[in-house]
């Protein structure tokens, strides 16, 4: 779900003019997820370090994602969870029940698309878009956006930053979208990563990735909850941690109309 070849990635710089390309682009190198705590704090979500923020993207989905508010409930958990703006409007009353349960909601764009060509005005008005749907659905104001896939650009680091959100991306995750995920290799991925003031990334859906994959991250859950709270940690979500300052937006190496419109 998540790796992007370097092949697709050249043959769609190969469309653009090269200053153009480079500037999209250049930004997505923060996807790196071995570099990005080191580089990139406030991308990779670091805060304080006694605590872990919960996450979880793609949602919401009327089949798995009220399981896992559920086992949240059980185990006395809020995380943030990164929703779609289409599927947000489609199941109003889930959004709304995610809020009440007394989770977080971030926004993950209106579609979850790759972002190939540089397209500022339509990146920005989506993000906008699942901003408001989300402010109207729930009475409170999202603070995040983590990008489809990762895929950081400057298009999309730009567009959150006009809707006054921060771009969070994360610090260890559960490979949980892949075919061949059980609750026993999302927990061992997540722990491999797993620090003190680190940000995990998990899946409340399956509509981009392996069918039916949520199940490993459910299952995996108490787990990584346990192991959490074993190493004296606590859990919640990114307004109670405490993330480290984003860096400066990168400039654009091409004047703005040419690298933002669609």
């Amino acid at each position: 779900m998540f790796p992007v070849s370097g092949r697709s990635w050249r043959t769609a710089a190969a469309l653009l003019p090269a200053g153009a390309a480079a500037a999209h682009i250049s930004p997505a190198a923060s996807w790196l997820p071995g570099l990005r705590p080191l580089l990139f704090p406030g991308l990779a979500g670091t805060g304080h370090v006694r605590h872990i923020a919960l996450t979880f993207d793609d949602g919401p989905d009327p089949e798995s994602t009220p399981r896992f508010l559920d086992v949240l409930d059980r185990l006395g958990v809020r995380a943030t969870f990164f929703v779609v703006g289409e599927h947000a409007v489609r199941h109003p009353g889930l959004v709304r029940d995610t809020v009440r349960r007394g989770h977080e909601l971030g926004v993950h764009g209106w579609r979850h698309d790759r972002p190939w060509r540089p397209a500022f005005a339509r990146e920005a008005e989506e993000v906008a878009r699942t901003v408001r749907v989300v402010h109207d659905l729930t009475g409170r104001r999202p603070l995040w956006y983590r990008p489809p896939y990762g895929i950081l650009t400057t298009s999309r680091w730009r567009a959150a930053r006009r809707s006054g959100l921060r771009t969070v991306l994360w610090s260890a995750w559960g490979r949980d979208w892949t075919a061949d995920a059980t609750p026993g290799s999302v927990r061992a991925r997540v722990a491999a990563d797993l620090r003190g003031g680190g940000t995990v990334l998990l899946h409340d859906a399956d509509r981009y990735s392996a069918p039916g994959c949520w199940h490993a991250a459910l299952g995996a859950l108490p787990a990584i909850v346990a192991d959490c709270r074993e190493a004296g940690l606590t859990v919640g979500p990114l307004d109670e941690h405490g993330t480290a300052p984003a860096p400066a937006a990168p400039r654009p190496a091409v004047p703005e109309h040419a690298a933002g419109g669609c």
